[in-house]
């Protein structure tokens, strides 16, 4: 997943793919690497995630790039981005749906696969 956003921040100058399939991806790759690292809980962890996404979106609407002098660094400007968006707050929104949405599948998923411990029943 990091792999296709480094791919997308480098060679993916579109209007669709890189503003918001980027976004979106990088809301679930944010989920992914807090869930490996910490043990943390899904809700509080898609939480954590969501609130960093809309941080970083605040920052960019105070234009904290050009308060650090960074407004012409590449890596700056791809990495915290450059500009204010409510649609991005939206997807940064759908990202976290989809992470409880997937997560609840792969719960219920895993509780009807998932084999009994119970001693078996004796026969009477």
């Amino acid at each position: 997943m990091f792999l296709i956003e480094v791919i997308i921040a480098l060679y993916v100058h579109d209007q669709i793919i890189r503003p918001y399939v980027g976004d979106f991806l990088v809301v679930l790759l944010l989920y992914c690497l807090v869930r490996g690292i910490f043990s943390i809980r899904v809700l509080p962890a898609a939480l954590l995630v969501l609130l960093f996404s809309y941080l970083v979106e605040g920052l960019q609407y105070f234009n904290l790039l050009q308060h650090l002098g960074l407004q012409h660094s590449r890596l700056a400007r791809t990495v915290l981005g450059i500009s204010f968006s409510w649609a991005d707050m939206a997807i940064y929104t759908a990202g976290f749906f989809s992470i409880l949405a997937v997560e609840s599948l792969l719960l219920k998923t895993s509780k009807h696969q998932r084999p009994s411990i119970a001693a078996p029943k004796a026969n009477n």
